[in-house]
């Protein structure tokens, strides 16, 4: 009888992480993509977020807010993992990082600069941390203003301060990029 009942919450925790990776999956990978620039590298730390979630999963019920929560998982570990050294060795010398510093954009990349979406992502990924992690919990993640005080402890009125100056930033950026693509 016992047999039966650890087989069944076994079962039950892999289906609860089953449905936290549907739901949660891409969002996150975008999120730590946000902070790290490198998709397989968020990836990874989804990943890990996701091992966390499993081996937390007994304790669940004592967390308030769950997305508030492993939203801060994926925070914390994308900042850790910019702030490893390996990381930075990694993307200062690879052959990509010298392709996004070239001052001559290849013809494929031309093509695509066109795009709206793309320069909006490609501005928002170049504001500094401190912008883009509002920016994008904000209108990515639609994050209230309070959820994102929960997920990053900073002050409301600071929150609110970071969004009006990455807002101010990604149109000066955007006019820029509109003057000199066209």
């Amino acid at each position: 009888m016992r047999k039966v009942k650890n087989e069944d919450r076994l079962k039950e925790r892999d289906a609860w992480l089953e449905t936290i990776m549907d739901e949660y999956g891409e969002r996150l990978t975008k999120l730590a993509y946000n902070y790290v620039k490198d998709w397989s590298v968020a990836e990874d730390i989804v990943q890990d977020v996701f091992i966390t979630c499993f081996k937390h999963y007994e304790k669940i019920e004592e967390i308030i807010s769950f997305k508030a929560w492993i939203y801060r998982l994926v925070i914390n570990q994308s900042k850790d993992v910019l702030k490893s050294s390996a990381f930075k060795r990694v993307v200062m010398n690879s052959s990509l990082f010298s392709l996004f510093t070239s001052k001559d954009p290849l013809p494929e990349i031309s093509l695509l600069k066109r795009s709206e979406e793309e320069i909006l992502s490609r501005c928002v990924l170049a504001l500094p941390v401190k912008y883009r992690e509002v920016i994008t919990l904000y209108y990515y993640e639609d994050c209230s203003i309070d959820e994102i005080n929960g997920l990053l402890g900073l002050n409301r009125n600071t929150i609110k301060t970071r969004l009006n100056r990455g807002r101010a930033k990604l149109r000066k950026m955007m006019e820029r990029w509109e003057h000199d693509g066209e």
